[in-house]
């Protein structure tokens, strides 16, 4: 496929782009720095401001699909707004590109971990994450009322990791609003399988207008 992947240079964009490579599908890597991408037969960087839809409309043009891997920055004082700000453009130019298909890699914070209580709300959640978990959470329910786009949330496990030696197991296990545990009652993935859990669901759709989560 033709995908156009947003946020391509960052920690998760970096794993998926390897894993869309890995597939030899044809990746428009949109990122703010082009340089930072290493340009091959398969793969074109560009940059747009994903604050702005209009360029991200221009940008996502003629592609079958659109992963997104937009993260604000996490030391940014503005990253509440700014993340809400940039998925609320990212969906606009999408839709105005035509394109129906959008994955959005989000976050754990909004698992239910009780009832009626998400991760990010409960006391031992790290305060540094607070914000950026928070705005994930609360784009995913402005994201539930999108009705004309395909789209798909992921939220990875709890615990989203580097492999050691590049850790891709292409195996994990699904939930869809509360976390996957392990025998060790941890809900933990390597940053590379969740790259194969979005490539998944691009080549063989499963959770249209949906949140799912993985975890081994």
């Amino acid at each position: 496929m033709k995908v156009a992947l947003i946020g391509a240079s960052g920690f998760v964009g970096t794993a998926i782009l390897n894993e869309l490579i890995n597939r030899d599908h044809q990746v428009t890597a949109i990122v703010r720095n082009p340089e930072n991408i290493a340009q091959s037969e398969n793969v074109k960087a560009i940059t747009a401001n994903a604050l702005d839809a209009n360029e991200v409309a221009e940008a996502v043009k003629g592609h079958d699909a659109v992963i997104s891997a937009y993260n604000a920055g996490w030391a940014n004082p503005n990253l509440y707004n700014e993340f809400l700000q940039g998925s609320k453009a990212i969906q606009e130019g999408v839709k105005k590109s035509g394109i129906k298909r959008l994955i959005i890699v989000g976050g754990g914070g909004s698992l239910y971990v009780a009832e009626g209580l998400q991760l990010v709300d409960t006391p031992a959640f790290p305060q540094e994450f607070k914000a950026g978990a928070s705005s994930a959470r609360d784009y995913l329910n402005i994201l539930k009322e999108e009705k004309e786009l395909d789209w798909t949330f992921l939220s990875p496990a709890v615990e989203m990791h580097q492999g050691t030696s590049g850790e891709r197991k292409g195996a994990y296990r699904k939930g869809l609003d509360q976390p996957v545990f392990d025998a060790n009652n941890r809900s933990i993935i390597s940053v590379e399988d969740t790259a194969v859990a979005i490539v998944d669901e691009l080549e063989h759709p499963q959770h249209i207008r949906q949140r799912f989560t993985i975890a081994y």
